[in-house]
């Protein structure tokens, strides 16, 4: 849980990952066969086979994580030292009322708040109160003058939201689950299968993937792996008010294999697999489908040589705010599924 939280309170909004990628490579020093950053951002490591297993052909898989979260950039400073932001992500703005903001400068860090530029309620017409801000309507008020907001400041300065990763009894609760979570999975079930790996490990933490599967979409021209797993969040919508049949995924019911979503069908074999290893190895698990959305394994199965591709998912409520919520059974089943692939169980 040490290492989920500080993946999880470490900033990297899309394009600006290089914290997170300075976290993995140093817990993971010596561990590698070579790892290196490509000019997108990618960090890719690799870890040759210990072992081969007879009859398989296929000796290479990418697993994909990407690194970044959703987040925003300043756009412009206005004459009082208000920032205007661009959001680098999908953001319900509903979700953004009265929150704190970290603005990464090239010289220090400026805790700011967030909000709308609108009245209070207590003086704002029935209309102004029922209105759903876009994001052009947000503002981040530093609490310092207008001349230093500008000396310290400057357009293109990432910003992400402030918050804690928490332990809520069975569940963790915090910002960047989406896409935290897949680094922390993946690093963890190669430590269990390092020495018993039956093929070549690519682990590929990935850029810039909510803002178009960009990374990904580079590193799958680089490698030369026959297999690939994305590793991601999916929609747990079981809270009520959602109709059972609407769930996509339920918390604490297992790692959800992903059948298919708005960027990849998971080859249907490799589904096979899984299922029948979770079966065999008692995991629990579910299936997934997900109308829109997707991961990197849009652009592994699309682009470079042709590869087998799934996604494996960890249910998590609220996705896309700052109290993304998951349950330990579900990191644990997730780990423990890859790991068991990755050995050949």
């Amino acid at each position: 849980m040490e290492f989920l939280k500080a993946l999880t309170e470490t900033p990297g909004v899309s394009g600006r990952e290089e914290q997170v990628r300075d976290l993995i490579r140093e817990r993971t020093e010596g561990w590698w066969d070579e790892i290196h950053e490509d000019r997108i951002g990618n960090l890719i490591g690799k870890i040759g086979a210990a072992r081969r297993k007879r009859g398989v052909e296929e000796k290479a898989v990418v697993l994909a994580c990407h690194l970044d979260q959703i987040g925003f950039y300043v756009r412009y400073i206005d004459d009082r030292g208000f920032l205007r932001l661009q959001h680098a992500g999908g953001f319900d703005t509903r979700n953004l009322f009265a929150r704190r903001v970290r603005v990464l400068t090239k010289t220090r860090e400026l805790l700011g708040i967030l909000n709308p530029a609108t009245k209070p309620i207590h003086v704002a017409t029935p209309e102004e109160r029922n209105k759903i801000p876009t994001m052009n309507d947000f503002v981040v008020d530093l609490g310092i003058s207008a001349a230093r907001v500008k000396k310290l400041v400057r357009p293109g300065d990432p910003v992400v939201l402030q918050q804690t990763t928490e332990e809520l009894g069975d569940l963790v609760c915090g910002q960047a689950m989406d896409n935290r979570i897949s680094p922390w999975v993946a690093l963890n079930a190669i430590k269990k299968a390092r020495g018993k790996n039956i093929y070549d490990i690519y682990f590929l933490g990935s850029a810039q993937e909510e803002v178009g599967v960009r990374g990904a979409t580079v590193a799958a021209q680089q490698i030369e792996a026959e297999l690939a797993i994305a590793i991601d969040v999916t929609l747990a919508v079981d809270t009520p008010g959602a109709k059972k049949e609407e769930a996509i995924s339920r918390l604490g019911d297992g790692v959800a294999i992903k059948i298919m979503d708005g960027l990849s069908i998971s080859t249907h074999t490799l589904v096979d697999e899984f299922v029948a290893l979770a079966k065999r190895k008692k995991i629990k698990h579910q299936y997934e489908i997900l109308p829109l959305g997707g991961t990197d394994a849009g652009a592994l199965q699309r682009f470079g040589q042709s590869r087998r591709t799934i996604t494996l998912s960890v249910p998590c409520r609220y996705v896309h705010t700052v109290v993304e919520t998951v349950h330990k059974k579900d990191l644990k089943a997730t780990v423990d599924l890859l790991a068991a692939w990755l050995m050949g169980a």
